[in-house]
Order: C-alpha cells, then sequence, then structure tokens
C-alpha cells in the first residue's frame, strides 16, 4: 500500500509570523494523520515554519527552485539552498509558474534532476487546461509531460518522487474533476511511468490530485484507488480546513 501524502501549497501568502501561527494551530489537529504531511510556503516563511514545525509531523516544503547549483540567477533559489533551510520537499512546474514564469516540461526535467541530486523530493505538477481536456488530448498531454518531466532518472529514484495531477482548469476556479476523472487520468499517469519504469516503480510511485481539493471533496477522491494524496491550495491556508482534507476516512 502507498502511503498518502497530503500537501499544502500556500502559494504567495502569509508573513512569517501568520506562518508561524498557522503551524502551530496546525500541529495538535495532525499529530495522529495516517498520511505524510507536508506545507509547501514562501521562501520568507523557512526558518519560522522550520522551527515551528520541529519535533512535530509536519514537514516544509518549497514552492519551486532553480536547477543551478549557483550563479547569476536573480531572486532564484538552488536545491542546496532549500535543504539547508530544512526543506525536504520541492513543487516544481505547477501550473502557475508554467503560465506566469515561463516554466516549460524542460525546464521542470532540469529542476527534478537537481532536486533528487540534492536529496530533496520533488512534487512534479502535470496537467491540462480546459480547452486541451475538451479537444481530448488530456491523456496524451499528462503521459508526454510526465515521460518528459522524469527523463534522466532511475526507476529508484522515481519511486521516491510525487507526480501531482492538476487540471489547471479546476485550480482557483472552485471547480474540480469528478472522481472518476481524476482517478482516469491519474490512472494514465501512472501507466506512463509503468511504461517508462516498469510495473513495480509505477505501483509504489505517488500519485496526487491537485485540483481544489477541499474537506468537501477529500473524501470522494481519496477512495479512489489510483489517488495518493493531494496538493491542496485554499484548504491549506486554514488549519482546520486543512486537518480536514488531512483526517481523510479511506
Amino acid at each position: 500500500m502507498r502511503k498518502p501524502i497530503i500537501a499544502g501549497n500556500w502559494k504567495m501568502n502569509k508573513t512569517p509570523c501568520e506562518a508561524k501561527e498557522l503551524v502551530e494551530s496546525l500541529k495538535p489537529l495532525v499529530c495522529d494523520a495516517q498520511c505524510d504531511v507536508v506545507v509547501c510556503v514562501p521562501a520568507v516563511n523557512f526558518a519560522a515554519v522550520a522551527e515551528a514545525a520541529q519535533g512535530s509531523n509536519i514537514r516544509l516544503g518549497a514552492q519551486n527552485m532553480h536547477w543551478k547549483e549557483s550563479g547569476a540567477y536573480t531572486g532564484e533559489l538552488s536545491a542546496a539552498m532549500l535543504r539547508a533551510s530544512g526543506v525536504e520537499y520541492v513543487i516544481l512546474g505547477h501550473s502557475e509558474r508554467r503560465q506566469y514564469f515561463a516554466e516549460t516540461d524542460e525546464t521542470v526535467n532540469l529542476k527534478t534532476l537537481a532536486a533528487v541530486a540534492a536529496g530533496l523530493t520533488p512534487i512534479v505538477c502535470v496537467g491540462e487546461t480546459r480547452a486541451q481536456r475538451e479537444a481530448g488530448y488530456t491523456d496524451a498531454l499528462v503521459a508526454y509531460q510526465t515521460r518528459i518531466a522524469l527523463t534522466g532518472l532511475t526507476g529508484e529514484q522515481v519511486e521516491k518522487i510525487v507526480i501531482a495531477y492538476e487540471p489547471v482548469w479546476a485550480i482557483g476556479t472552485g471547480l474540480t474533476a469528478t472522481d472518476e476523472q481524476a482517478n482516469e487520468t491519474i490512472g494514465v499517469i501512472r501507466r506512463a511511468v509503468a511504461d517508462a519504469f516498469g510495473e513495480t516503480v509505477a505501483a509504489n510511485i505517488r500519485i496526487q490530485y491537485g485540483g481544489s481539493m477541499n474537506p468537501k471533496n477529500a473524501h470522494g477522491l481519496m477512495m479512489q484507488p489510483e489517488i495518493d494524496g493531494g496538493l491542496i491550495g485554499g484548504a491549506s491556508l486554514k488549519a482546520a480546513d486543512f486537518a480536514q482534507v488531512v483526517h481523510f476516512e479511506r
């Protein structure tokens, strides 16, 4: 059985003081969680969250990183910088990064390779727009994105990565893929992994759903056999809401 993973993506929210307060509120609510619990926070909050989460089951994640070890890349952070700040997970290729900051499948691959080499666990995002889904391109697109993102890795390395399927049309819109739609597409992603790395790797890799999962729909989504967790946006900014998702009943 794959251990579920619930990761909060705070996006551009919370000051360090607010971040510390949120984690302190969250700790007692998720201390007995049966899944891995991660909060991916803005870089200015790394120190505050690392301190607040110390000794708890909450793990620290980042929302992006550069693939180079160092250099003239103003405003960027390297994998080594993340590790030194207590970060264990890093979101790569989020649709907002692709849309607003020119992320490509190729740069996502470079970042994935760098993260793995540094001992970080990437949460690699793949997904389609509404137009692409309506045109019937979903399966081909997510399979391609998955294969490109994982190029250059070994099967052993891939097993430790997390993939997040995020239908772009369901992020920040209030729309959600049906339980069956999400499960079917995640199955396509898992088959793409199997084609590239074998059935055992595909059976072991964890694949989240990342399109507006919240306390109301978490149970139905998590009951699906292919879905191993969630990448949570808005619901991760309130301790009670995030805790409800963490404590889904499978």
